[in-house]
């Protein structure tokens, strides 16, 4: 099952979040039109190495199990892309969405 959630921020954006149901686990990403954001299964070494021509702005939290803990948890990873729009490590996951605004 997916299921797809509007999101406000701060200063009233509105961002898109997506859990998607899988046996044994949950994929959690929430989305603007520059970058996004998503739990432990986003593999961000890929992106920066692999990828890095698409200068993909992504950030990763590990251990969340909701759109809400996404939100609130500090960055555990980061892309260059999203490196170079002021996004850090440790950074809360609705901070870095405000950035890739």
């Amino acid at each position: 099952m997916m299921r797809m959630v509007p999101i406000t921020l701060s200063g009233g954006v509105t961002v898109l979040g997506v859990e998607v149901l899988l046996p044994k686990t949950t994929l959690l990403a929430v989305t603007t039109d520059k970058g996004y954001i998503m739990c432990g299964a986003l593999d961000v070494a890929l992106l920066n190495e692999r990828l890095k021509d698409r200068g993909i702005i992504a950030g990763r939290a590990v251990g969340v199990k909701t759109l809400a803990e996404l939100m609130e948890s500090p960055l555990e990873s980061v892309t260059a892309g999203a490196e170079a729009l002021g996004i850090t490590v440790g950074m809360k996951g609705a901070d870095a969405l405000l950035l890739m605004i």
